[in-house]
């Protein structure tokens, strides 16, 4: 089940719920973006978890697995869980396209805001946040104790405005161009 597309450089980017088959690809994915990846369990229980609850999606991209996303939902609001793209694939625009997919995700589902936590010391990651609105909120010590580092926190509110919304629709339009 193909839950948008995009184009990317000629290639095109698709969404779909992930999967258990889709984990061997995930795990690399994982292992190369985080210090402390998770485990394939930890993906298994996340994608096990009541409908509505949580929401995981993998970006294809020329037949692979290109990136993934996910999101926790709490009352009015969702928290990114985890979200990398494959190494050869990064700067291209598939982040972009898949934090504007979980977005959309969280807007469809009536959440006002997003938040998430990312390492101080991962810039690119911050900047990719920051172009969507997401502003820091404050710091959590040591929550990365693999590399020592502080989280910091980010969110996003006012997801349902039309503000927002036409950011979103901008960032999608300009990474697919």
């Amino acid at each position: 089940m193909k839950l948008g597309a995009r184009g990317l450089g000629g290639s095109e980017v698709t969404f779909e719920p992930m999967r258990r088959r889709h984990l061997p690809a995930v795990i690399r994915i994982e292992h190369n973006a985080h210090p402390k990846a998770w485990s394939i369990g930890v993906f298994n229980s996340e994608i096990s978890q009541p409908e509505g609850s949580r929401y995981y999606v993998v970006a294809r991209s020329g037949g692979k697995v290109a990136g993934y996303g996910g999101l926790m939902f709490v009352a009015d609001e969702a928290h990114v869980t985890n979200v990398a793209v494959a190494p050869s694939l990064r700067r291209q625009g598939v982040g972009t396209l898949l934090l504007a997919h979980l977005a959309r995700e969280a807007t469809r589902r009536g959440c006002t805001a997003i938040t998430l936590e990312v390492r101080v010391g991962n810039v690119g990651a911050q900047e990719l946040y920051k172009k969507f609105g997401f502003t820091a909120a404050g710091v959590r010590r040591n929550y990365y104790p693999e590399t020592k580092e502080d989280a910091l926190i980010m969110w996003l509110y006012n997801l349902r405005s039309p503000q927002v919304q036409s950011r979103i629709s901008q960032l999608e339009s300009q990474a697919h161009a």
